[in-house]
C-alpha cells in the first residue's frame, strides 16, 4: 500500500520536512512538483510515495526549460505581504552561477567608478545620485537573500550587495549615449541580520540580444565595494516573462515587447546554460501598482568566482 505523508502543524501552518506547504488546504501530496524538488524528494522517493502521476509530474519539472515563460522549481516563493516587496524564504538547489558584469559594471574594472562616490548607499536607485529626478518606468521593489553555504546557508549579513541595471529604454547609466553623467539605476545597500537587501527600482527594459536581467555583486563588506576584485560573486537576477507582457506595452517601454520576441531565457548568452534555473525572480505585482520581486542567492566563498568582463559584447 502507497504511504501517504502527512504534514506537521507549526506555528506558521502545515509544513512538510521543515519546508510550509504551498497549498496549506491540500495533503503533502498534492502541493504540485516544485514544492516536491524544493523539499528534495528524490524521483524514486516520489514515486514510491505517491505513485505514477505525481512523479511523473515532478520528473517533467526536473527537465530543461523548454520557454522563457517557465520558471525553475528552485525560484523562491516570496511572501505577498505587499509594499515592502517579497521576501525568498526558500534556497535553490545550489549556489548562485557566476556570470559575466558585462560592459557597463560602473565599479571601476571597465572605466567610470561609482563605487567611489558618496550617497551610492541607497535603496531607491531611481535617480541619480544627488538629484531628485527618477527615471520613467513602472517600479520595481526587489529583495536579495543572502545565504553563506560556507557557514550552513545562515545568514549572509552584513555583506555589501551592489546592484545595477538598464532603464526602459534599454541605456546603461554612465555609459550609454546622453547619460553618461547619470548615476541611476545603481546603488548598494549592506545585508541586515536576515542577509536580506531590498532595492527600489523600476522594470528594466529588453534591449536586442539579451533577457531582461539585473546584475550584483556581493562583497565582504561596505569596506570592500571600491575594489572590484574583492566581489565573492557576480551574477545576475532574471525577470519571469509573465509581467513583461504587461510592462512592455506601456508606452516608455517603446521597443522592448519587439526584443523579447526575439529571445528566450533558453537562447540567452548568459542565462541559456541552464535556462536561468537558479537566477529567475518571484514576481507578483501589476503596472498600476509596481512589481515587487524575490531571489534567494546561495554563495559559497570556498569557490574561487569567476566572473568577468564581458567577451563579445555580453552585458
Amino acid at each position: 500500500m502507497t504511504r501517504i505523508p502527512g504534514a506537521e502543524q507549526t506555528p506558521d501552518g502545515p509544513a512538510y520536512q521543515g519546508r510550509l506547504l504551498d497549498r496549506p488546504d491540500e495533503e503533502v501530496v498534492d502541493q504540485g512538483a516544485p514544492f516536491d524538488v524544493r523539499t528534495l524528494i528524490t524521483r524514486r522517493g516520489i514515486l514510491g510515495l505517491v505513485g505514477v502521476g505525481l512523479g511523473t509530474a515532478a520528473l517533467a519539472a526536473c527537465a530543461p526549460l523548454s520557454s522563457a515563460g517557465t520558471t525553475s522549481t528552485a525560484t523562491p516563493t516570496p511572501s505577498t505581504t505587499g509594499a515592502t516587496g517579497s521576501t525568498p524564504s526558500t534556497l535553490p538547489a545550489g549556489e548562485i552561477p557566476d556570470e559575466t558584469a558585462g560592459p557597463y559594471p560602473g565599479d571601476g574594472s571597465n572605466g567610470p567608478d561609482v563605487l567611489e562616490q558618496s550617497g551610492i548607499v541607497r535603496s531607491d536607485l531611481r535617480t541619480s545620485i544627488g538629484s531628485s529626478t527618477a527615471v520613467e518606468g513602472v517600479p520595481l521593489t526587489f529583495t536579495l537573500r543572502v545565504t553563506d553555504m560556507a557557514n550552513g546557508d545562515a545568514p549572509f549579513a552584513g555583506v555589501a550587495v551592489y546592484a545595477w541595471h538598464c532603464d526602459a529604454q534599454g541605456r546603461y547609466s554612465m555609459y550609454s549615449e546622453g547619460v553618461e553623467d547619470e548615476t541611476w539605476l545603481r546603488g548598494v545597500q549592506v545585508a541586515d541580520a536576515n542577509g536580506q537587501v531590498t532595492f527600489t527600482s523600476i522594470v528594466p527594459g529588453c534591449y536586442s540580444g539579451r533577457w531582461p536581467h539585473i546584475h550584483f555583486e556581493v562583497y565582504p563588506s561596505i569596506d570592500d565595494i571600491t575594489d572590484a576584485g574583492s566581489a565573492i560573486a557576480t551574477s545576475q537576477l532574471a525577470m519571469p516573462e509573465a509581467p513583461l507582457t504587461d510592462v512592455y506595452a506601456l508606452a516608455a517601454y517603446d521597443g522592448s515587447a519587439r526584443n523579447l520576441s526575439q529571445v528566450t531565457l533558453s537562447s540567452d548568452n548568459v542565462f541559456g546554460d541552464d535556462g536561468g534555473a537558479l537566477q529567475v525572480a518571484t514576481v507578483t505585482g501589476d503596472t498600476t501598482g509596481g512589481y515587487t520581486a524575490a531571489l534567494a542567492v546561495r554563495v559559497d566563498t570556498t569557490t574561487t568566482p569567476s566572473a568577468g568582463q564581458a567577451p563579445g559584447g555580453r552585458r
